[in-house]
């Protein structure tokens, strides 16, 4: 295979989108495969909706998967001469024309058409008016020939096609002097020498004009591929009121970059029945033969599983490093890295989906006041059970060895002198007390990571609640 060179080229008009991600991905994995490059490069030209804010967040979630790339970030609005040139070409070689039609008339033409049954495509009304700079406000519009097809063989979808008849004369320049997308990015992937063209499946029906542009400059356009678009539940689009929809909400949803980077490689496509894939996997497996054609169905249970798997075979100081963000939201300050935390971390990681959730569980042990869980409280606080409560305070208070062993006996020694207590009656209380919820490790292992004097004392606090409120 000839030299590969592929790119990413988001718009910087917000978070790193999933399915961008998904496409970020697919190329990175495609030129790593094939020992190619991968470029990166920031399609800034809508000024209005274009923030470098959004450029560093896209950049910043990309290094958070682990996508890295071998030239740029390159910014689309700083090669404006270029592409300024290359329309000035085309004018000179008759490929475009000049077009004075304002919006408002070619509105009202393409009304008249429409009703009188037919389908709009620019009329060619100045195609060849002949008309030079001294015309006026205008723009500038690509030439199609009157037929043929603009054909392709897509590299996940097959045979591909549009009859030039369907498209017209488009505008390549704006009437405000600016490019118009497709010229920008024809312009761009012929300069950088972009082999392949692997891009979201909304993007298959701009490949017939951007193709007419590489034929207007004479040049062989790079290979497509257009990877089928992410739906959720029931096909539907997905939706930012009810999906998370940016890499940057499943970031701080404590989701891994392995996970999430897994997860996303496998929507649509697969290699065999295998699930799990390590970086180096993805970048030494992924090929465009696999990918399907029919859109790809996030399955968020799927995510949770990845994420579940990854949680707990990370190296356990690796997982507290990553961690630490997540504490620092529960606690306010960054966690000291003792013994018992790394214990909690490993008794956590076997029952923690994601690492919010494993700071929120570990919060106990690392903050002096534990406010109770409103429900949990009303539920496990009672006044009758404040009398087993106490017994087992006072037995914990007088613990010469404090281990999960002597810890067990303790419990039994009270349920035994309280009519047999069910387990769960004494435990559920205990562990609202320690932790503020209903839900820990089990309760000799909590107990035993707090330490006594810590425990015995929420103990306490916890029965003057229940007597006082």
């Amino acid at each position: 295979m000839p030299s590969v060179r592929t790119r990413f080229a988001p718009s910087p008009t917000g978070f790193l989108h999933v399915g961008s991600a998904r496409t970020a991905l697919c190329n990175w994995a495609y030129a790593r495969r094939h020992a190619g490059r991968f470029i990166l490069r920031i399609e800034d030209t809508d000024r209005e909706r274009s923030t470098r804010e959004s450029e560093a967040a896209i950049v910043d979630g990309l290094t958070w998967l682990g996508i890295d790339w071998d030239e740029g970030p390159v910014r689309q609005s700083e090669r404006r001469e270029r592409h300024d040139a290359v329309v000035e070409e085309l004018l000179k070689t008759g490929a475009a024309y000049r077009c004075r039609c304002t919006a408002e008339e070619i509105e009202e033409r393409k009304r008249q058409t429409i009703a009188a049954g037919g389908k709009w495509t620019y009329d060619g009304r100045c195609r060849d008016l002949g008309l030079d700079e001294s015309c006026g406000p205008h723009t500038v519009r690509l030439r199609l020939p009157e037929e043929g097809r603009l054909e392709w063989d897509d590299l996940v979808f097959g045979a591909s096609g549009q009859d030039v008849r369907e498209i017209g004369d488009r505008i390549i320049r704006r009437s405000d002097g600016y490019p118009l997308y497709h010229l920008a990015v024809v312009v761009d992937d012929l300069d950088m020498n972009i082999s392949h063209v692997l891009r979201g499946a909304d993007h298959h029906a701009n490949t017939p004009f951007q193709i007419a542009i590489y034929r207007a400059l004479d040049r062989k356009p790079p290979l497509f591929a257009h990877v089928p678009l992410i739906v959720g539940a029931g096909g539907k689009k997905l939706s930012k009121r009810s999906d998370p929809v940016s890499v940057q909400e499943y970031r701080q949803g404590g989701y891994l970059p392995e996970a999430l980077a897994n997860w996303l490689v496998r929507i649509g496509w697969s290699h065999g029945d295998q699930e799990i894939f390590s970086a180096e996997e993805i970048a030494s497996l992924f090929d465009l033969e696999s990918v399907n054609r029919a859109s790809g169905q996030a399955d968020p249970a799927k995510l949770l599983s990845l994420n579940l798997h990854y949680i707990k075979t990370l190296p356990r100081t690796d997982l507290i490093e990553r961690l630490q963000p997540f504490l620092a939201a529960e606690t306010g300050r960054r966690a000291e890295v003792t013994p018992a935390l790394e214990a909690l971390v490993d008794l956590l990681r076997e029952r923690s989906r994601n690492l919010v959730e494993m700071a929120r569980q570990a919060r106990f042990l690392l903050l002096d006041e534990i406010p109770y869980d409103a429900k949990a409280a009303r539920k496990h606080l009672r006044r009758e059970i404040e009398p087993a409560l106490q017994d087992l305070h006072d037995r914990l208070a007088g613990l010469d060895a404090w281990t999960a062993d002597t810890l067990e006996a303790a419990f039994e020694e009270v349920r035994a002198g309280h009519g047999d207590l069910p387990m769960g009656k004494l435990a559920q209380p205990v562990r609202v007390a320690i932790t503020g919820t209903a839900v820990s490790p089990g309760i000799f292992d909590t107990l035993a990571l707090l330490g006594q004097r810590r425990a015995v004392g929420r103990i306490a606090e916890a029965i003057h609640f229940m007597r006082h409120g």
